[in-house]
């Protein structure tokens, strides 16, 4: 019995969540195995009506759970931040999802942007270091408001947080099991402190992996080797900025928001998975956002829950879908509705 909380958040992160959750239902009962579920509403909404978000008696409950299972957080009435700080990275954090993990898979080469590229070549896995880096949050004002003003922002790497996430990086390489090759993406050559820090543990821990190949990428080389050989890369593992940033390049270059998934990681606690799309406001309550990414967010949930046969189940329906029926994946343009794409999984699997 998996205990699943569920987070609808704002704009069309409830839709796309109802069609996952039929997919969940299906699976289920043809993979045997039980669940259920605990909503929680942390969305722009409630946070007019009554000033909250994620509460510590919240943080308690999600602990309880197995997986977080997340629609999509922003709404157009609340100031941009407030609810991405108070929700995402807060529950990032407290529930130390440490890992930020970002498939990016080409599903059907007609949705691809770069010329001449087909599923085989866009086939890699992005991991991101998710609690520490520029992301902290450390910093200062001096002279605010003044012509002498200094903004200084701070990229706070511990030798802990760098290992745990490259350590996890190898063995996720081992795991999956394709070329066998690890990247790390950084800027050695400007930002001498933490990439040196990072390089360091990074060649250290390559000692204890022969079997994984190695190689290094400045951040700029990366964005364009993706759009020029994205066949090149395995597994890529960077901090937080930069793997904030090389994600959103690899989620055009596998057909774009509408199939983009990601899950942020606690290997040993609750994670969470999520659509990369946001909550697209403007599709809210039109019945025509791409639920796909949604979907996908779930299958990572199932393996990451030990259910792979459900987990390759929902993907190949997806790839059968992506390939056979839709005309596009952008919103509004698929050819069908939200909804209809969602019984078009379910009746796949």
């Amino acid at each position: 019995m998996y205990k699943i909380a569920v987070i609808p958040g704002d704009g069309t992160g409830p839709e796309v969540v109802d069609e996952g959750l039929k997919v969940l239902e299906k699976a289920a009962k043809k993979f045997g195995f039980k669940y259920e579920i605990k909503l929680f509403d942390f969305s722009g909404k409630r946070y007019l009506k009554t000033g909250k978000l994620v509460e510590d008696s919240d943080i308690d409950e999600l602990k309880e759970c197995n997986a977080i299972y997340l629609g999509a957080v922003g709404d157009p009435d609340v100031r941009p931040g407030i609810i991405e700080t108070g929700v995402l990275l807060k529950l990032r954090f407290a529930l130390d999802q440490y890992i930020n993990l970002r498939p990016v898979k080409l599903y059907n080469s007609a949705y691809c942007p770069l010329k001449d590229k087909n599923p085989e070549d866009v086939d890699f896995v992005v991991v991101r270091e998710n609690s520490e880096g520029l992301y902290k949050g450390m910093g200062e004002f001096k002279d605010k408001g003044t012509k002498d003003e200094v903004a200084i922002q701070i990229s706070y790497n511990t030798r802990k947080g760098v290992e745990r996430c490259l350590r996890y990086a190898f063995e996720y390489t081992r795991k999956r099991n394709k070329k066998k090759k690890l990247t790390l993406c950084g800027k050695t050559n400007v930002l001498t402190y933490a990439w040196d820090l990072w390089q360091r543990t990074f060649n250290e821990l390559a000692k204890e992996y022969p079997d994984v190949a190695t190689d290094y990428a400045h951040v700029d080389a990366t964005t364009m080797w993706f759009v020029k050989n994205p066949e090149w890369f395995d597994v890529i593992v960077t901090d937080n900025m930069f793997g904030d940033i090389i994600t959103d390049l690899g989620a055009m270059i596998q057909g774009g928001m509408g199939i983009a998934a990601g899950g942020n990681i606690n290997p040993q606690g609750v994670s969470m998975f999520e659509p990369i799309g946001g909550s697209a406001p403007k599709y809210t309550g039109k019945n025509v956002i791409n639920p796909l990414a949604a979907i996908c967010a779930l299958s990572m949930m199932l393996e990451n829950l030990g259910e792979a046969k459900a987990a390759d189940a929902i993907e190949r329906s997806v790839t059968g879908i992506v390939n056979k029926d839709l005309k596009s994946l952008a919103a509004g343009k698929m050819g069908y509705s939200t909804s209809q794409i969602g019984d078009m999984v379910v009746n796949n699997l």
